[in-house]
């Protein structure tokens, strides 16, 4: 009897407790609905609104406008030369289109940027661009963002995208820097065409694999490789990164990659195949055709860089054409970024003086010239602590750090170098591996990535460089190459050359317009 009691009062208890949570369910359902409603037209009408400035700007400008997100487009690097060479081919084809950048570069104007890519990349735009400079860079800056960097960032991208698209409503929103968050907002809030290039993806399965595998790198700290609990947080956030990531980018109508190492990876985790296509960057593999390639030993062909060297400006020749100079130089080009690994540059570099030892043709007949873009005081302090290592390793003497130079200086150092150096792992693609390979440059690259996959690859049967991927096969390599007879050094340097015809700006050109072709046909409509 007191058991039959004893249930009949848990049924009434679980009875009262199921009242009360429906009590509370249903308000709860009808204010989620209200709120979601609330929500979609909030939504809504920003949407109308920002079709309004665009209506009205198209009004004024008299047709159609296309936007390129650059943050960053006064840098200097690879990924500025994709969009000056974008805005040229877009410029020569559409001439009824307006164009429009969004920068987040401060204290500088126009003109001056657009100097600045002329001076860099010989590249000079046929029509005026207007530019939106944007006052909330610092909120895409890694520096922001001491932890969870990857998700700071593209949010942090996401509010500066809405301050671009505030400050113009464009027709057709190109995001050439990866920030693919931004492409939801101008479709979706902006109502505009959305296209992306991508350089290199902001997750990948790579950078899984280094944390799974607690692999200590520049995108994973000591004190998490060491912890396994850490390291597998950082997995699960990883994943969920890259599926939120793939989700944004598969908002892009139309979606172009550097190389076939990012095409794997995009694929993966864009899902998007029928819109996707690989459009090599543009290499100015063209201004390095007047770089002479003979016997590299002929008396002729000293006269020959000699005047060469006088053409570009160079002062006192340090080095003629390759085997038997006094001086080998070892150029490396590249922005001074952490996954460029400069250090792996220097180390390797003492490496091999320590091979070829003092006298004739030993440390004193060889240079490591460093050349590349400084973004911002973190760059400048990573340069500060790479001239500390120099001296450190004691080849202080031996490197040289050539920061943001012009164009002519650049071809002249690769005119004059005999191996063009290059040690980032998993580079997405590597400008700077083609630009030392049309200039006649011997290139040793990193094995992996895009100059593994892309360009160090045999061409019609020939050998076009040399891969390492570790400070003792690095100076090995050098060793090795340093070691070659002038015939067999020009007999790599031409196949090279022939090579990267495909790596042109009118190869980019060409197959860039054919990418956008359908998202700029609908537009002049």
């Amino acid at each position: 009897m007191a058991g039959h009691e004893h249930q009949h009062h848990f049924s009434l208890c679980f009875c009262d407790l199921m009242r009360l949570l429906w009590s509370l369910v249903v308000p709860c359902a009808y204010l989620s609905l209200l709120l979601t409603l609330v929500l979609l037209l909030v939504l809504l009408g920003v949407r109308m609104w920002l079709q309004g400035r665009r209506k009205a700007r198209r009004a004024r400008d008299g047709g159609p406008a296309v936007a390129f997100f650059h943050p960053y487009c006064n840098a200097g690097g690879g990924g500025e030369r994709v969009l000056w060479c974008s805005l040229r081919a877009l410029m020569h084809r559409y001439p009824g289109v307006s164009f429009v950048v969004y920068t987040g570069d401060q204290g500088v104007t126009g003109e001056q940027i657009l100097e600045g890519a002329r001076q860099r990349f010989n590249i000079t735009l046929p029509r005026p661009v207007t530019f939106v400079f944007l006052r909330h860079r610092l909120l895409v800056e890694a520096a922001s963002y001491p932890h969870f960097t990857l998700l700071g960032q593209s949010a942090g991208s996401m509010f500066l995208g809405w301050e671009a698209l505030t400050a113009c409503v464009p027709d057709l929103y190109v995001d050439s820097m990866g920030y693919a968050f931004t492409l939801p907002i101008f479709r979706y809030l902006g109502g505009c065409k959305v296209a992306s290039y991508v350089h290199y993806p902001t997750v990948s399965t790579d950078m899984l694999s280094v944390v799974r595998e607690r692999n200590p790198r520049f995108n994973n700290a000591d004190f998490i490789s060491r912890n396994p609990v850490l390291s597998a947080v950082k997995v699960v956030y990883y994943c969920c990164f890259a599926l939120l990531y793939g989700l944004a980018g598969s908002c892009s109508d139309v979606i172009m990659v550097n190389s076939t190492w990012t095409l794997g990876h995009i694929l993966a985790l864009w899902r998007s195949p029928s819109r996707t296509s690989i459009v090599y960057p543009p290499c100015d593999v063209r201004a390095f055709l007047d770089v002479p390639l003979e016997e590299e030993d002929e008396d002729e062909m000293e006269e020959g860089w000699e005047e060469l060297g006088q053409e570009l400006g160079s002062g006192e020749e340090e080095g003629g054409g390759g085997g038997d100079r006094k001086c080998h130089s070892i150029v490396s080009v590249g922005q001074f970024r952490p996954e460029k690994d400069h250090r792996l540059q220097i180390r390797a570099f003492r490496k091999l003086l320590d091979r070829k030892g003092e006298g004739p043709g030993g440390r004193e007949s060889l240079r490591l010239v460093l050349i590349g873009g400084c973004r911002n005081q973190e760059d400048e302090e990573r340069v500060l602590m790479l001239r500390g290592l120099c001296q450190e390793l004691d080849v202080s003497d031996r490197v040289d750090f050539k920061l943001n130079v012009p164009f002519d200086e650049l071809k002249r150092e690769l005119v004059d170098a005999t191996i063009g150096l290059h040690t980032m792992w998993n580079e997405h693609f590597g400008i700077g591996v083609v630009e030392c390979m049309a200039a006649g440059t011997i290139v040793l690259a990193h094995k992996s990535g895009g100059p593994k996959l892309d360009i160090v690859v045999p061409y019609e049967g020939g050998q076009t460089g040399f891969l390492a991927d570790s400070e003792d096969s690095y100076a090995a390599v050098m060793e090795t190459i340093l070691a070659l007879s002038p015939a067999a050094r020009l007999e790599i340097r031409r196949n090279a050359r022939r090579s990267v015809e495909r790596f042109s700006d009118q190869e980019f050109e060409a197959c860039f317009l054919a990418a956008v072709e359908s998202l700029m046909s609908k537009l002049e409509r």
